[in-house]
């Protein structure tokens, strides 16, 4: 059994972080019922690779749902939407601070439509605040949250992080305030608001980044490769460091390539072995690298040393000799790395699909593995792929009331006027 079968979403959000909830709970079983404008989701078209046919952008992130089109500019295609409002337990939204509003259906109103239903809201700042009615995207978000500032060297700009953090991580945290809502809702019989604004996500991600944010005050941070003192004021930017009380950085191996690195984590347990390895009893006894505390004042050199070792080994092969050493370590592994390996397409979390218009494709597969309800991943849907199956199957229209909507123009655009 899946498990969140029995469960039904209406989901009318596009882009990114709202999919990305979507694609997560339909994944765990949910019926998700993607309501798109005539014109679709904008993601069907962006950064197109193959002519006429749904992006990978759209496709990576509409998995195993269903698509129904609703014109909801029209009174008909209102009267759908409510319809399937009444009868969905979550209803989620991502557009711009006040359209649903404005389309009339505050959460106040779903609300009276169904008190079951949760509804779920992305905002780039949220509905309150002096940045509510801002612009967010996913960089936006990295920039505010946090996460930019304390993002590369501390001589250079600030980067953002390939990871998408302001999206994917925003709809993240979407799906678990559903669950806990859905949850609370099985004990008193309503539905609650949920929303999650992306800086706030961004925010949470970073936590460990305010946790050194109030170390500073106290004194400096003895673990950073960069100088830091009490009362600098903001976190700085540290390259690679680990982030924790652990030393750890990015080694350089041959043939010395953009990815030919090794992370590497250096552990008071593993010192001893690990500096016989690579300099002998000379390095395992020198004062400079004796304790942790030491190692941290004098890194830099210690960091140089290990790399002057790894240059004449690749990462795999610096990586075989640290592992016998119980020395944590990682290769930098690129996107055509984890798209051929062994380990990752074993745990089917690069999973090929089939589909109408594109053909054969990839999709990252599903983290979260359940053992009783393992996650079973099927194409997105082409635009409006199941608008007459939903509203029979669901919303139990028959052929005349299905034909009626459709001459009224519930599920198309308008036609353009003259000019």
């Amino acid at each position: 059994m899946e498990a969140l079968k029995g469960i039904r979403i209406l989901d009318m959000t596009h882009v990114q972080a709202g999919p990305t909830c979507t694609q997560l709970l339909a994944w765990l079983g949910a019926d998700v019922i993607k309501l798109e404008p005539p014109q679709g989701d904008a993601t069907r078209g962006q950064l197109r690779d193959v002519p006429h046919a749904d992006s990978l952008y759209f496709t990576m992130l509409n998995c195993n749902k269903r698509s129904i089109v609703v014109n909801m500019k029209s009174a008909e295609g209102k009267a759908v939407f409510v319809d399937l409002l009444r009868r969905c337990d979550i209803v989620m939204e991502n557009f711009g601070p006040g359209v649903l509003d404005r389309l009339g259906f505050t959460w106040e109103k779903i609300h009276s439509l169904n008190p079951r239903v949760v509804m779920g809201s992305i905002k780039g700042f949220g509905s309150s605040g002096p940045y509510a009615d801002f612009k967010a995207y996913e960089n936006v978000a990295q920039a505010m949250g946090g996460a930019m500032s304390t993002t590369g060297l501390p001589e250079g700009p600030p980067f953002v992080t390939g990871a998408q953090i302001g999206d994917t991580g925003t709809g993240l945290h979407l799906a678990i305030g559903l669950l806990a809502a859905l949850r609370q809702r099985d004990r008193t019989g309503e539905g609650q608001y949920v929303e999650v604004a992306m800086m706030d996500g961004v925010m949470n991600l970073c936590r460990v980044k305010f946790r050194d944010h109030q170390r500073l005050f106290r004194g400096p941070l003895s673990e950073y490769s960069v100088e830091t003192a009490q009362g600098m004021g903001a976190v700085p930017r540290a390259g690679n460091d680990s982030g924790g009380g652990q030393l750890g950085n990015a080694i350089h191996c041959k043939p010395h390539g953009p990815n030919d690195w090794l992370y590497v984590v250096v552990q008071e347990a593993v010192w001893e072995g690990l500096a016989n390895r690579i300099g002998g009893d000379a390095l395992a006894k020198d004062p400079r690298f004796a304790k942790i505390a030491d190692r941290r004042k004098n890194q830099d050199e210690m960091w140089k040393l290990i790399t002057e070792f790894a240059k004449n080994y690749t990462k795999r092969e610096f990586m075989a000799i640290l592992n016998p050493l119980d020395v944590p370590c990682g290769p930098i592994m690129s996107t055509e790395d984890l798209a051929n390996d062994e380990h990752v397409r074993g745990r089917d979390m690069w999973v090929e699909l089939d589909h109408p218009q594109r053909g054969k494709w990839f999709n990252v597969g599903m983290p979260i593995k359940l053992s009783a309800s393992p996650a079973v991943i099927k194409r997105s849907p082409t635009l409006g792929e199941h608008t007459e199956e939903v509203l029979r199957e669901v919303l139990r229209y028959d052929d005349n009331k299905i034909k009626s909507l459709q001459q009224a123009g519930a599920f198309s655009a308008p036609p353009k006027k003259a000019a």
